[in-house]
């Protein structure tokens, strides 16, 4: 089942056997953010750009990385982003990060998931952190409602969300967890059929693979 969300952030030159990896683990895979520099760069990058390439022929998702800082980046460099993305990595959906989760947010952020879309993305993902307003199930195919320690996702009680019946997707992005773990069971008794785990820790956890994707070397 393609429920696996991938966000790696490492460049392809510096770590091309995972990304190898990665594009082998295509079946089993939701969607890869792509993240040249904390979007698309100011230039298109080769590297990213052949790595996007694979993924497509490989039918993954290729879903372009841009913060938007909690609804308070102008809303014409976040465009900017998700244009790029498009004309240089061909990427078919986005993942908006640091996305705010309140109602008084909610124009900003459904303003540009109609850019988006009008862009050509086909999945809009948004990065909560933490259950948002029911609103925003409206506007995206994915919703990130856990980011956070496996230390925090086991020793805390579940928040439950009251949007559902909408048919948007919640996926749970869990960092530091240990090897063994199931975390598609955990994230599913949770109300999340996205999911990532990566066994890194620290300011830079995205930079590491789940156990089950990395390369044997």
């Amino acid at each position: 089942m393609n429920d696996l969300l991938v966000p790696y952030y490492e460049h392809p030159s510096a770590r091309p056997v995972e990304w190898d990896a990665i594009i082998a683990a295509a079946p089993r895979l939701h969607g890869v953010v792509l993240n040249p520099a904390s979007g698309p760069g100011e230039t298109p990058d080769l590297a990213f750009a052949e790595v996007a390439g694979r993924l497509r022929r490989a039918d993954v998702r290729v879903l372009g990385y841009t913060d938007t800082d909690y609804g308070r980046r102008p809303r014409a460099d976040v465009v900017r982003d998700l244009v790029r993305h498009r004309d240089w990595y061909d990427a078919d959906g986005v993942f908006l990060d640091q996305v705010a989760s309140g109602r008084a947010e909610f124009p900003y952020y459904q303003r540009l998931a109609t850019a988006a879309r009008d862009a050509g993305h086909g999945t809009v993902v948004l990065n909560h952190g933490t259950p948002p307003h029911p609103s925003y199930a409206g506007i995206a195919d994915v919703l990130v409602t856990f980011e956070g320690t496996w230390k925090t996702y086991t020793g805390t009680r579940s928040q439950q969300w009251r949007g559902g019946g909408t048919g948007v997707r919640l996926c749970h992005l869990v960092h530091g967890v240990p090897a063994g773990v199931d975390l598609a069971g955990a994230a599913r008794e949770r109300g999340a059929t996205v999911y990532c785990g990566v066994p890194g820790t620290g300011d830079h956890p995205w930079g590491t693979l789940p156990h089950a994707l990395e390369p044997t070397l």
